[in-house]
């Protein structure tokens, strides 16, 4: 891989697409779209808050229990970074309407050929001072 296989403009804006559209399924709680974004595997895997899932069906376990949010969030400084046609990451702060706390979100995107898929997440929240 060269530099010129990183970023590529097509490359970026699907994934930017694929990550736009897995928010709005999040802030929905369409919870059959969040598991679609996901890879169907067992070796997929989801670092949350204060849980864990390893493996597509955990995950779906989760969704389905998990209720629909009642706060807002505001994406900053997402940063997405496409590795040749195949692979890429996707790292957001995030602010939610209830809570000062600050957000944290990676997501590892891998093409298949049903399209793009999350293959590993990660999400934490903590005290942040920005001038630090």
């Amino acid at each position: 891989m060269t530099l010129h296989d990183v970023d590529r403009p097509q490359v970026l804006a699907e994934v930017r697409r694929v990550f736009a559209d897995y928010e709005r399924a999040l802030m929905a709680n369409d919870v059959e779209a969040l598991n679609a974004f996901f890879w169907a595997d067992e070796r997929t895997t989801r670092y949350g808050i204060a849980d864990r899932q390893w493996g597509i069906a955990e995950l779906a376990a989760f969704r389905a229990a998990t209720p629909a949010p009642t706060f807002t969030r505001t994406l900053l400084n997402p940063r997405i970074t496409a590795y040749g046609d195949g692979f890429a990451v996707a790292q957001v702060e995030f602010v939610r309407s209830d809570t000062p706390l600050r957000g944290f979100q990676t997501q590892t995107w891998v093409r298949f050929a049903e399209g793009w898929k999350i293959v590993a997440a990660h999400v934490s929240m903590i005290a942040f001072d920005e001038t630090r």
